[in-house]
C-alpha cells in the first residue's frame, strides 16, 4: 500500500528479482501473498529475501524478521539455491514426523516375513493380508497415489505367490483379499490418470468378489468402474455398472454409497433431472441413519455431499451446488482429497456469477496442495474451471491457467512418477 502497487504487481516485482538473479520465479499468488500479509503462512528463507528485496526493505519492517539466512543489507543478500533448502528441510521434518509413511513398507515386509514362514497359507496370514488392507484403505489419502501404488502392488504380488499352494479354504479368503488390493489399485491408477490400468484392476477385482462370493467387493468394483466410464463419458457403461453394483450392494450405506457415488453422476450428465432427484431423496435418507465408514472403501456424509453437489453442478442448478459444496466443505477434514474435491466444485458453482471469486479459491488449493498429492480428479476440476474463466477480464483466471500450465503430469511421459 506504500508503494502503491497491487498484490498482482507485487508478484510481478519479487518475480523480477529472481529473474534479475537468473532464476525461475516461484508460483507465488495473490491468495498465498494475502496469507503472508495476515500472518497465516510463513515464506521460507529465500522467500523472504526476495520479497524484501522487491519492496527494498529489511525483515523486521515487513514481519519477516529471521535468524537464517540474511546479511546486514537487503541489496547484497546471501547467495540462495532457490527450493532446494527449504526442500531439504521440509524433507527432514516429514522423516522425523510421518510415522505413516515409514509404516507402508514396514506392512509390506511383515506380509512378505509371514509368505516366508507359511508359504502354503495360514490362517495367520488370512488374517495379516486383512489387516494390510485396512492399513492400506484407512491411510489412503495420506499418501500420494504413485507411493501407494507402489505398496500395494508389492503386497498383492507376494500375497499371488501362496494362493495356487494354499488349501481351498485358505486359497478363497486370500484371493478375496488381492481381490480388495486390485481394487485399490484400480482406484489409484484412475487417480494417476490412467484410466485403462484402473479398469484392468477394478474389472479383476469384480471378477474376484463374483467368484468368491464377496458381495461387497463386486458392488464397490462396480461403482468404481462407473466411476471410470463416466470420466470418459460412456455413459451406457457407466450406468450399467452402477446398476450391476447396485444389485450386489449390502442394504444400508452400501446401497446409498452405488446411488451417490455411481448412478447419480451418470443420471445427471444424461440429463434425467426427476430421477437424479429420487435418488438424491432415497441416498439422503439412508445416509440420515446410516454409521459412516472410513477408508477408501467406506463412506461418509462429507463425500455423499460431494457428489450431490457435482450432480447438481451437472444440472447447472448452480446456487444449489454451491450451497451442497459449502457442507461437504465443512464435514471434510480440511487439506484433505475430499477437502479439495468440494472446494473445487464450489469454485465450479461461483465462476459463472464471481469469477475471480472462484480463481481464487483454486488457486488457494494449488498453493496449499503438492503437485504429488493431486489426483487426476482434482486435476480434471481445475483444467474445466480454467477453461470457463474470461482470461481478459480476470487477472486471477490468467494466473490460474499459467500455473496449471506448468503444474507437472502426475506421470512423466517416460512412465515415471513425478
Amino acid at each position: 500500500m506504500a508503494l502503491g502497487w497491487s498484490r498482482a504487481q507485487a508478484i510481478r516485482e519479487v518475480a523480477q528479482v529472481y529473474l534479475a538473479d537468473g532464476l525461475l520465479p516461484p508460483a507465488l499468488s495473490q491468495a498465498l501473498l494475502c496469507r503472508y500479509e495476515h500472518g497465516q503462512a510463513h515464506p521460507g528463507d529465500e522467500y523472504r529475501i526476495m520479497i524484501c528485496r522487491a519492496y527494498g526493505a529489511d525483515p523486521e519492517q515487513l514481519g519477516l524478521a529471521t535468524t537464517h539466512l540474511w546479511c546486514s543489507t537487503c541489496a547484497a543478500p546471501l547467495p540462495v539455491d532457490y527450493g532446494r533448502r527449504q526442500r531439504e528441510e521440509q524433507g527432514i521434518e516429514r522423516k522425523a514426523s510421518m510415522t505413516t509413511a515409514s509404516g507402508l513398507p514396514a506392512i509390506r515386509e511383515s506380509v512378505q516375513w509371514a509368505v516366508q514362514d507359511a508359504p502354503e497359507g495360514s490362517p495367520s496370514l488370512v488374517a495379516l493380508a486383512e489387516a494390510a488392507v485396512e492399513h492400506y484403505a484407512l491411510n489412503y489419502s495420506k499418501h500420494p497415489p504413485a507411493s501407494l501404488h507402489d505398496e500395494v502392488r508389492a503386497t498383492r504380488n507376494l500375497l499371488s505367490t501362496v494362493v495356487p499352494a494354499a488349501d481351498r479354504a485358505t486359497a478363497r479368503d486370500l484371493r478375496r483379499q488381492v481381490g480388495w488390493l486390485s481394487a485399490l489399485l484400480g482406484n489409484l491408477a484412475f487417480h494417476l490418470d490412467d484410466r485403462a490400468g484402473a479398469r484392468a484392476h477394478l474389472t479383476l477385482a469384480g471378477a474376484i468378489g463374483d467368484s468368491t462370493g464377496a458381495a461387497a467387493l463386486t458392488a464397490w468394483s462396480s461403482g468404481a468402474l462407473a466411476m471410470v466410464a463416466t470420466a470418459r463419458q460412456d455413459w451406457d457403461h457407466a450406468r450399467g455398472h452402477a446398476e450391476h453394483g447396485l444389485q450386489h450392494a449390502p442394504a444400508g450405506l452400501r446401497r446409498a454409497q452405488l446411488l451417490g457415488w455411481a448412478l447419480l453422476p451418470t443420471l445427471a450428465a444424461l440429463g434425467h433431472a426427476s430421477r437424479a432427484d429420487d435418488v438424491v431423496s432415497e441416498s439422503d435418507e439412508i445416509m440420515q441413519s446410516a454409521t459412516e465408514l472410513p477408508g477408501r472403501f467406506g463412506y461418509d456424509r462429507a463425500e455423499h455431499r460431494l457428489h450431490v453437489a457435482e450432480a447438481h453442478l451437472t444440472l447447472e442448478r448452480y446456487d444449489r451446488a454451491a450451497e451442497v459444496a459449502r457442507t461437504s466443505i465443512a464435514a471434510a477434514p480440511e487439506h484433505t482429497p475430499g477437502w479439495v474435491a468440494a472446494t473445487l466444485v464450489l469454485a465450479l458453482a461461483e465462476a459463472r456469477d464471481a469469477p475471480e471469486q472462484a480463481a481464487d479459491r483454486a488457486l488457494g488449493v494449488l498453493d496449499l496442495i503438492p503437485p504429488a498429492r493431486l489426483r487426476a480428479t482434482a486435476r480434471t476440476r481445475l483444467a474445466r474451471l480454467a477453461r470457463g474463466l474470461d482470461q481478459a477480464a480476470n487477472g486471477a483466471g490468467a494466473e490460474l491457467v499459467e500455473r496449471l500450465r506448468v503444474l507437472p503430469a502426475p506421470i512423466r511421459t517416460d512412465g515415471t512418477a513425478a
